[in-house]
Order: structure tokens, then sequence, then C-alpha cells
């Protein structure tokens, strides 16, 4: 599907050349891009091609020495080539005259050190040749099955989406190309009990194709289930409490709590209280915190979007911070190196540090374990959202279910809605125990303050830890 990127790549290494008789580096990002949606609800039948983080188009970047001028367009020939050096030459102008009496802006030399690649993710069934109707047909029969365990069932939906991509990274060096696909899937359950009404939200993900949907079959009763359980729940009690958290409620504060304490655009803008814990414990002994290729799930990627080759950044190592995740024009700043995390939302968004798969490290316990060495607490599941705050590490999050803990035995009772609180460095040094596996979950977005939506996954192992719950 993605020939467009063969029949310009000849086009691009002749801009790249002509950019390059004027600067010292030049790059360009071509991107093609198919992505598609299913949902099935009472409303009825959905199909369309998902907006967010899409679209086929080129970004040209050039530096002078001075600074960096970018300029995206969905359509190139030859033709364009002195139209887009006059336009990059008028913006470093612009951007020169603008910063005058600022320190230059280093060239990052290790995003143009010499790399060949071209890797696939793969899939086992790719939606379009599944079609449609199968899709639909599948989806539809999810549902019914849903509205049929109970009668209390008043709704149930069933959705599936899928992005793939082809992105070519070129620059004197480098020529980079790779293909990535991910899908998504959900089904959700309303339950109601006279006027009281209550929703559970069961996604799925992987890096790979509608093969996601065997999963989906399994989901049906524990989305339902969990509905009708929430009928029965009650505020809690507002208080600090032993919890035992689940993969997802991990990646919730993984994600939350320390993800975009540790983005390093944020360093540049001293927006970030994590610059100068650098080599310091963060956390407990028990906490190694990664993002990146190390594992597989929907916001996995082979290079970024400046080109720099992905893998495993270690961000925290036995709870003493080692680094933060940055971009090449943040790493230039900073003097450090860039760690593949430069992402866009699209061809014609500019790129950020954003995370990929982040994750806590599993450790040698049991979830069984766990929960019998609670004394008074809860297992939190099904996070909902989540915000921080980087300047002064404090966290805010939803969680939907508490489930209590006496003893060291569930107690059947059932609290929600949950908001998970506190300050980062208390939570993570609190941490006692640790599961032995992670566990990943990529079925959401993350935006960069309200915007900047990009795919993101996060997870970790069950994980034990005091956390204030009210």
């Amino acid at each position: 599907m993605f020939e467009i990127i063969d029949q310009v790549k000849p086009g691009l290494k002749k801009l790249i050349a002509a950019l390059r008789e004027a600067y010292p580096y030049a790059s360009v990002l071509a991107v093609a891009d198919d992505a598609r949606s299913w949902n099935i609800s009472r409303r009825g039948i959905g199909i369309a091609r998902p907006r967010m983080g899409g679209g086929t188009g080129y970004v040209v970047r050039v530096f002078d020495g001075t600074g960096c001028a970018e300029y995206s367009f969905n359509e190139f020939s030859e033709e364009k080539i002195p139209e887009i050096r006059e336009t990059l030459a008028r913006r470093l102008a612009e951007q020169e005259k603008a910063l005058e009496g600022f320190a230059p802006l280093p060239t990052p030399g290790l995003a143009d050190e010499p790399a060949v690649l071209k890797k696939e993710s793969g899939c086992r069934v790719h939606p379009r040749q599944l079609g449609d109707e199968a899709i639909i047909k599948r989806l539809t029969a999810l549902r019914e099955r849903a509205l049929g365990l109970d009668e209390r069932v008043l709704d149930a939906q069933a959705g599936m989406a899928y992005r793939s991509y082809r992105k070519l990274f070129l620059s004197e060096n480098r020529d980079l190309d790779q293909t990535v696909m991910w899908t998504t899937a959900s089904v959700t359950a309303m339950a109601s009990r006279g006027q009281e009404i209550k929703l559970s939200y069961r996604p799925f993900s992987v890096l790979g194709g509608a093969e996601l949907m065997d999963e989906m079959d399994a989901g049906v009763e524990g989305a339902v289930h969990d509905a009708l359980e929430l009928l029965d729940s009650q505020p809690i009690p507002p208080g600090e409490y032993e919890c035992v958290c689940d993969p997802e409620t991990t990646g919730m504060i993984v994600h939350e709590a320390f993800g975009h304490g540790v983005e390093m655009d944020m360093f540049v803008k001293d927006r970030a209280l994590a610059r100068r814990f650098i080599g310091e414990y963060v956390a407990s002994p028990l906490v190694t915190m990664h993002d990146g290729s190390a594992a597989d799930q929907t916001a996995t990627a082979f290079f970024d979007d400046e080109g720099t080759l992905t893998g495993d950044t270690v961000v925290i190592d036995k709870g003493v911070l080692k680094t933060g995740m940055c971009d090449a024009l943040s790493a230039a700043r900073l003097g450090t190196s860039p760690t593949g995390n430069g992402r866009r939302e699209s061809y014609e968004r500019k790129a950020y540090t954003r995370m990929t798969n982040t994750y806590f490290q599993g450790g040698d316990a049991t979830p069984e374990e766990m929960i019998a060495s609670v004394k008074d607490g809860f297992l939190l599941e099904s996070p909902s959202s989540g915000m921080e705050d980087p300047k002064n590490w404090g966290i805010q999050c939803m969680v939907t279910t508490a489930r209590e803990i006496k003893d060291g035995k569930l107690t059947g009772k059932l609290f929600s809605p949950i908001v998970l609180t506190g300050y980062v460095p208390d939570l993570l040094k609190s941490v006692t125990m640790m599961s032995k596996t992670a566990e990943l979950s990529g079925s959401g977005f993350c935006g960069k303050g309200y915007k900047e939506w990009v795919k993101v996954s996060d997870g970790g192992p069950y994980m034990k830890a005091r956390i204030r719950l009210g």
C-alpha cells in the first residue's frame, strides 16, 4: 500500500543533496499512512478513518550552525526542490533575527552517524484482508453476547481500530525505512439498576493486526461481570493505604507519576523537577523503569521521527534516576545524546520528547503473596485517566475499582470511583513488592499538555506500595 515511498525516494535524495550545498545538515522524513476504525453500539454501525496522528506527507529539516528550520508538505516532486530551498532559507533568516543574542544551537551529530535500516513489525491478519463486513459481523456478535449475559446490561459496545504506516528517513548518512502496524480494540458494558448506571471498559492492544479479535472473545464476560459488580460499589473512605496495583494501574503510575517528568524537553524549559535528581534515589531499590523498544507494543518503532535509532532506555535503575528521554534538539541544548523519543503527532506537527513503551521491570513476588501481605488495604484495578505536575512531582489519577483487602484476604467489598494522589518520590519509595512478570497495554494516546497526541503503551508487574486514596 505504501509504494509512494519508493516512487519519491530518488527525488528526496536529490533534495538532500541540494540542501547540503547550503547547510551542514539536512534530513527528510516521509510518511505514508493507512488507518481505519469499526464500532458497533446501540447507535448503530460506525466505520471511519481515525483522524488522530495520521496522514501522508513530508518533513524537511535543516541546520545552519545557528538554528534549525523545518518545512512540511503533503505532495512532493523534484520540481518543488527550489521552492523548498527558498522556504527553508526564509524561515532560517526569520529565526536568526528572532534569536539574535542567543547561544547557537549545536548540530546534533549523533542523528547523522552512518546507518541503514529496513524493518517491518508484521501481523498475522491484516484488517483490510479480513474486510469491513467480516469485522462488523464479528463485533456485532460480541455485542449481542454481552447483551444476552444479564438483563441488567443496558447497552454494550465493541470496537476496533488499526494504524499502519511506513516512514522513510533520509539524510546524507542515513537511510532508514520502517513499516509498523498496531491494532487496538475494546468491549464496553453498561449495567443499570434503577436510576444507577455503571460502565466497564476492557481494552486490548497489539503490535500487529486483526488477530487481536481473538482476545476480545475472552473479554466479553469480564466486561459484563465488572459492570455488574460496580452496581454494588461504595465510595472509599479517604486515607493512605497499603495497595496492590494491577499491571494496568502500575502502568498509569509509570506514565503519569514519572514518565512526563523525565521528558527532557521539559529540562530545557526548566519545567521538570527530575533534572535536579539525576544520580539520586527517587524510588525503592525494587523499581527499575524502562522506555523504548525493549518491549513490543503499540508505541514500538525502530527509529523516531528525527532519525534516531530506538532501543532500551533505563530511566530508573534499582531506584536511582539515571537519565531521561530525549529528542535530538533537546539533546543538543543539554549536551547529551538523543534516546529515540523525538515523536510527531503527524508530519504537520513539531517533534517533542515523548514516551513510547514505558514500564516498570518485574520482581520476584506473586500477586497472591502480595495480597496475603496486606493487613488493611486495597487491590487497585482498571485505571481510567491521570495527570501530573512535572515541576512539583504531584500526581492525580483515576482508578475504577478498589477491592478491599483485610488480613491478607479479599473481602469481596468494592469501592469506586477512586482518586489516587501523592508526591511521586514518596509513592515510589514506598514500593515493597513487585510480581515477576511485566505486562503492557497500549490502547490509549498521550497528549503533550492538551494536544500533540501520540500512541503510547505502559505497564509493569503487580506492585505493592502505600498510596493516598480518596
